[in-house]
């Protein structure tokens, strides 16, 4: 990859000793999403299959399951270095994808395999991308972070595109449980490309003896305590907790909607790959041409307030017309902002904490928080329902909510740039 050298710094604001871990990291990414969007479809009927009422039960299993896993990644990232741990999470995570593919052939318990799939595939996917960008973190420095992560998150972009379009395709081909080998084998990739890029991180002179190869140490539970006793780490819970609650809504009623309306899985399935195909493209569009320029023209604020702001202009959209177009329209603007600008800029909030804050306490913030925010919400929702609350007068409720959560994201941007400007970037001390 050599060639991307002189290529990729033309193209993008990557200086050229950068271009060649900016390529490993996009096709990284690459790999590591288009294998989760093949089963993404699939994981959203399994949802209907498994019963709409009962989707708040599964997010809440999701989340009790996270609560389990996210101590077990605390203890082995206190005993493994950085790859061995990345090893040992796609490997555990692709063993997964062979016993359901064995459960998924063998037709044994279809209705509680669909169910559990999509708690695994919901774990999978938070689980999985919170470790990448807990990489990508490590590697880069917060101003490279500013430079780069939109053109990372844009390999990432397109693997969602192509994902899809494999899952549409291979349908015709082979049985559905076959893709879930296909997903396997970009896993396999995924784990060539940690490797080329542990590779280049070793070779780098200011990284050597720095240990930051080594395991992370500490307690397996430092990554809670820090993401609860750091108002910076909980002001982070907070902007995800507003995001994750608002988008649950979203999904929830889609659900519900689908399923009334549309009474054939395979017309259900395409109207998933089609919203995919659409976020997923038009999210691309978007890192390549305005993610790094936003967050270094306009500030990281920028990033992080925009979503907010237009979810609420989006629930009182809804609190007029509750209708299934509309929340598609809404629910693919919501995604691209939340891919484009929210996500690649809540990443840059972790490049000034410390080592163990980027691996513990932001898997624990990542998965817990976020699956914790779909459980609540899900149970919420369905309380609020048996009292003859409307989805329209609910979402008139998140319009204030959503106003709330673009000061979080306010507060957090001049948080960081007070961190970045009193801290070194080696062996940073916990933000507190």
């Amino acid at each position: 990859m050599v060639w991307l050298r002189d290529v990729l710094p033309s193209v993008t604001d990557a200086e050229p000793d950068e271009a060649v871990p900016v390529g490993w990291a996009f096709l990284y990414f690459f790999c590591l999403l288009c294998g989760y969007y093949i089963l993404r479809p699939i994981r959203d009927e399994m949802a209907i299959e498994g019963g709409v009422q009962h989707l708040p039960w599964m997010m809440t299993a999701t989340f009790v399951t996270l609560l389990l896993v996210t101590p077990l990644f605390g203890w082995l990232s206190t005993r493994a270095p950085r790859y061995r741990l990345l090893l040992i999470v796609y490997t555990f995570f692709g063993t997964n994808l062979l016993l359901f593919f064995v459960a998924m052939m063998g037709h044994l318990s279809p209705q509680w395999t669909a169910r559990a799939f999509f708690v695994w595939l919901s774990v999978f996917n938070l689980f999985v991308v919170s470790v990448f960008w807990s990489v990508m973190v490590d590697l880069f420095t917060p101003a490279q972070g500013a430079r780069l992560f939109g053109v990372i998150a844009a390999g990432g972009s397109i693997g969602a595109m192509v994902g899809p379009l494999l899952t549409t395709g291979l349908t015709y081909l082979v049985p559905i449980p076959v893709l879930l080998l296909v997903s396997v084998g970009f896993l396999v990739a995924c784990g060539f490309c940690l490797h080329r890029l542990d590779r280049w991180a070793m070779a780098q002179p200011a990284r050597q003896g720095s240990g930051q190869d080594e395991p992370i140490g500490g307690s397996i539970w430092a990554g809670v305590r820090s993401a609860l006793s750091s108002p910076y780490l909980l002001g982070i819970c907070l902007y995800l907790f507003f995001l994750t609650t608002t988008a649950t809504f979203l999904y929830l009623e889609q659900m519900r909607m689908v399923s009334e309306q549309i009474p054939s899985p395979e017309g259900r399935t395409r109207l998933f790959s089609l919203i995919d195909l659409v976020v997923n493209v038009l999210t691309f569009l978007m890192q390549v041409t305005m993610t790094s320029r936003v967050i270094s023209r306009f500030g990281l604020a920028s990033a992080l307030v925009v979503l907010p702001v237009a979810s609420a202009i989006g629930f009182g959209v809804i609190g007029m017309m509750p209708f299934l177009a509309v929340l598609v329209l809404f629910t693919i603007v919501r995604r691209v902002g939340e891919y484009a600008l929210a996500k690649p800029a809540r990443e840059v909030l972790f490049t000034v904490v410390s080592r163990e804050e980027k691996y513990k306490a932001k898997n624990f913030i990542d998965t817990a928080i976020s699956r914790g925010g779909d459980a609540t919400t899900g149970w919420i929702v369905s309380g609020v329902k048996v009292l003859g609350v409307t989805a329209g007068q609910m979402a008139w409720i998140l319009v204030p909510l959503s106003l709330l959560w673009g000061l979080v994201g306010w507060f957090l941007a001049r948080q960081e740039e007070k961190l970045r400007q009193s801290r070194t970037m080696v062996d940073l001390p916990p933000s507190k």
